[in-house]
């Protein structure tokens, strides 16, 4: 018998489409509830992929909204200094050679093409368990890539941090997933 102890479990089950009480929760099969978690951070990994691939569409109106936002009026911080520097560059490129914004339209495919191979692991977690795994290794990658070419490129080391910090956020629910499938697989043998 589960418990229904915590207040997020309840949340696990009900993103995952399964609209229980924490009665309900309590007399659910181990199966049951795994699958429901399972399919809930897959749920939430998918549309932050999803998400993740859209803004790398519109960024000249991106960084325009976070400079006016975030300290465009003060040129005194780091950050208020790069974001303008990001825009200006961004803005020029617009207008001299905005041809280069189609790497970044096929970076958003990327992310989508990423985001729908992830359905599989809906479908079934278990036989598609690999996915997390492809996950977990792509989420690490994240953090030294993020670290050598931000290095390269000349960009912020805070900003790195930032770009490793999806790496890290990514990381979380796909270990959870994997984990969970791992149970899952072993209550069915």
């Amino acid at each position: 018998m589960i418990r229904c102890v915590e207040p997020i479990l309840g949340w696990f089950v009900g993103e995952a489409g399964i609209n229980v009480t924490c009665h309900q929760i309590e007399t659910m099969s181990r199966e049951q509830l795994l699958r429901g978690r399972i399919k809930a951070l897959t749920w939430v990994f998918i549309v932050g992929l999803f998400l993740s691939g859209a803004t790398a569409i519109p960024l000249l109106a991106e960084v325009n909204w976070l400079a006016d936002h975030f300290g465009a009026g003060d040129k005194s911080s780091v950050g208020a200094g790069w974001l303008m520097q990001v825009r200006e560059a961004l803005a020029q490129t617009q207008a001299q050679f905005p041809f280069l914004f189609y790497g970044t339209d096929w970076l958003a495919f990327g992310h989508f093409m990423i985001a729908i191979v992830f359905i599989g692991a809906l479908r079934d977690p278990v036989r598609n368990r690999w996915l997390f795994d492809f996950g977990l290794i792509a989420r690490a990658l994240v953090i030294p890539y993020a670290l050598v070419f931000g290095g390269v490129r000349g960009i912020p080391v805070w900003w790195r941090f930032i770009d490793c910090s999806f790496g890290v956020f990514g990381f979380v629910p796909l270990w959870f997933c994997r984990k969970w499938a791992k149970e899952l697989e072993e209550l069915k043998s």
